[in-house]
């Protein structure tokens, strides 16, 4: 097997992710839920998962790491925090339905308002038509870093500014690059950022979570059990409890931890440009091939490790098939829980077949990859 679907989740992950989590599963307690060894060692390892979030992501320091399930419980947490009844919030067309989802529920039921940034066919965001969206009452911007179908990234640091210089929130979604690319919270001026384990992390499902700023604050989301003043009505208040209720997944944040201190070891700079190199290598061999047409922006340009394409006519679902079935080649098709952004791109109708690569496929992979999709262009084309 061939796995070329790291965007959705990150197959191969450092032996040492696996070996935390067996570690953990062996001795941990509830974190912070008791005062015995069990409990400690479990308490010890969401810390270290906490510090970890808070060097590689720019935040001052572990408190302001929340942990949930994914990134899209922590976008819901800061979504539904932050939009008040009848605000204004701004996205882009290439926002993941982690986003647009929570944004028109609350324009469906508290009236709020929002505006879409739009997208070129090209993949492109106009950042002088995203600042005209702005109004008197926008208070909250939510966008992607990267987008999870082509792969293109996003001058999130300029955005974040324009909504700093017009009074609203940014909160970034950095789902596709934290673990890949360099995100600063303090540094590049955001409010929150929001991440999950399971992609570029290399860590275990089930993990994310949100970094705020030191100013940031959101109301609790979810409430119940946090291990502390049981006696009290409310949830606490204080980070990172108040936004997080009941058991955290102690033994996925060890292999996060993990996860994140090979990144810290490797170097996040090697692995980004090993994955961007690899992205190239694919892109401008398949671009060679006819009737393969390769969506988003220049191939040379910062991108996540993603390159999206359809073979001819056929259906996007089709090729996937192929590669599978044929090649033993895995990659994702149809519409990536990105609706816009297909729409932008013009293939609602048939999707794209996504190839996204890991720092651990290789040259080979890659070849064989090219190979295969030049066979299947062969039959259809």
């Amino acid at each position: 097997m061939i796995y070329f679907d790291n965007a959705a989740t990150t197959l191969m992950k450092p032996p040492s992710v696996a070996e935390a989590v067996v570690r953990g599963i062996g001795s941990f307690g509830g974190p912070a839920r008791g005062v015995h060894e069990a409990s400690i060692a479990s308490s010890l390892a969401v810390y270290e998962a906490r510090a970890a979030l808070a060097r590689l992501l720019g935040a001052q320091g572990a408190g302001r790491v929340a942990f949930g399930y994914n990134a899209t419980d922590a976008l819901n947490a800061a979504i539904e925090g932050l939009l008040a009844p009848g605000a204004h919030a701004i996205t882009t067309a290439a926002s993941h339905n982690s986003v647009l989802r929570p944004l028109y529920r609350k324009v469906d039921r508290a009236g709020a308002e929002l505006s879409i940034a739009s997208i070129a066919p090209d993949g492109s965001l106009d950042l002088e038509a995203y600042e005209r969206l702005f109004r008197p009452e926008t208070s909250l911007v939510v966008a992607t870093h990267a987008s999870n179908v082509t792969g293109d990234v996003y001058d999130v640091r300029r955005m974040a500014r324009i909504a700093r210089d017009h009074g609203a929130l940014f909160v970034l979604d950095a789902a596709q690059t934290a673990g890949a690319f360099p995100v600063d919270l303090q540094g590049d001026g955001f409010d929150a950022v929001v991440f999950t384990g399971h992609k570029s992390l290399f860590g275990p499902q089930g993990t994310g979570g949100i970094v705020l700023s030191s100013e940031m604050e959101i109301p609790p989301y979810r409430v119940g059990g946090s291990g502390t003043h049981s006696y009290d009505r409310s949830h606490p208040s204080f980070m990172p409890e108040r936004l997080e209720a009941g058991t955290l997944n102690a033994h996925g944040l060890a292999g996060l931890a993990a996860g994140v201190a090979y990144i810290e070891q490797t170097g996040l700079a090697a692995i980004g440009a090993r994955v961007q190199s690899l992205a190239r290598r694919f892109g401008e061999a398949v671009r060679q091939i006819e009737g393969v047409r390769i969506y988003g922006g220049p191939l040379d340009a910062p991108r996540c490790g993603i390159v999206a394409l359809n073979v001819g006519r056929a259906d996007s679902a089709l090729v996937a098939d192929r590669l599978n079935a044929d090649f033993g080649i895995c990659t994702r098709a149809g519409a990536h829980c990105a609706p816009l952004m297909h729409e932008a791109l013009g293939t609602s109708d048939r999707g794209a077949v996504r190839f996204s690569f890991s720092h651990f496929n290789t040259e080979e992979e890659i070849d064989k990859g090219v190979e295969a999709l030049e066979e299947i262009a062969r039959g259809l084309v």
